[in-house]
């Protein structure tokens, strides 16, 4: 095993370990609140309610959005040379099933996974395949790749519905409390310090969990998708284009760039220690590129781009 192997094993682990405590951390600040309320059943149906809610919004949510998007899915013949590409990273990611892409006309520069392991997905827009070239497109599909090998997409699900489950048991949690008000102010009940401490800091303190679970799978998908590819340089580069248009964006918007707030108040890690960690990284020894040498410097448009599918099928699928 090479050094930089190794590395990217620790690595792997390191994450892994990072996501289960995480995880662990959202289960007991959504236990507390159920079980004030209901003793040892309230933890356990609510606990219950987290995962049912992960595992029916794990997929519901990505057709709602490929729904309003108008997005549509592009058949093999449509784009060969990208299902050559995603054909060669499923392969090394050990991926089973036939890549889908699905595309949407917008102008932004987005690409995002929907599903799960077995029967996702890659949604690119427009916007992104007229932007990167085909190194930069080789390294953020790769990045999706990754989120779908690790099922990163239902670990979030299930963060978000623990947080939103948190959030409204403890405002059942105060809603008593008010209720209570009168008996406290007349003395027959004595003040829960313990329980308004527990009102007041779960929400914010389930939020900025899975704030820091959705940091961390952002940053092992950034490495495992140098894995895939052997050219961390190329989403490295992928990266910083992004930025750049993102800041012109917030320059025109704004006529200056906005301050940038603090790195545990946001959902993906800073582009710069992105970069950084990638260009860290060694390229793994005779790692071919995914993508078919000789293709255009930008990657190609997508044959007869297919129109939305419409709500109904989202629906029904």
């Amino acid at each position: 095993m090479t050094t930089e192997t190794a590395r990217r094993e620790q690595s792997r682990l390191k994450n892994g370990l990072q996501t289960l405590l995480i995880m662990g951390g959202l289960a007991l600040v959504l236990a507390v609140p159920g079980y004030l309320l209901a003793g040892g059943l309230g933890l356990l149906m609510s606990l219950g309610a987290a995962v049912v809610g992960a595992l029916a919004g794990s997929w519901v949510p990505a057709r709602v959005i490929l729904a309003e998007a108008g997005a549509g899915l592009v058949e093999r013949h449509q784009a060969p040379t990208l299902y050559r590409l995603l054909d060669a990273l499923y392969r090394r990611a050990g991926l089973a099933g036939p890549p889908q892409l699905f595309y949407t006309p917008s102008p932004d520069l987005n690409a995002f996974a929907v599903g799960t392991r077995h029967d996702g997905g890659i949604a690119v827009t427009a916007g992104l395949l007229r932007t990167l070239t085909m190194r930069e497109l080789a390294g953020v599909l790769a990045h999706e790749v990754s989120h779908l090998r690790h099922g990163d997409t239902r670990v979030m699900s299930m963060a978000a519905a623990m947080t939103r489950l948190t959030l409204f048991l403890t405002t059942v949690l105060q809603v008593s409390l008010l209720l209570m008000l009168p008996m406290i102010l007349a003395g027959e009940l004595r003040l829960p310090w313990g329980v308004l401490l527990i009102v007041a800091f779960s929400p914010t303190l389930s939020t900025l969990l899975q704030l820091a679970l959705s940091r961390h799978r952002e940053y092992a998908a950034d490495l495992e998708a140098a894995s895939l590819t052997g050219d961390p340089q190329g989403l490295a580069s992928a990266l910083a284009v992004l930025e750049r248009r993102h800041g012109r964006w917030l320059l025109a918007l704004f006529g200056r760039h906005p301050p940038a707030g603090p790195e545990w108040l946001r959902t993906h890690p800073s582009t710069r220690e992105r970069i950084r960690r990638l260009l860290a990284a060694e390229a793994p020894a005779g790692h071919a590129p995914p993508w078919p040498v000789g293709d255009p410097a930008h990657s190609p448009m997508i044959d007869e781009p297919p129109g939305p599918l419409g709500r109904g099928y989202w629906l029904r699928r």
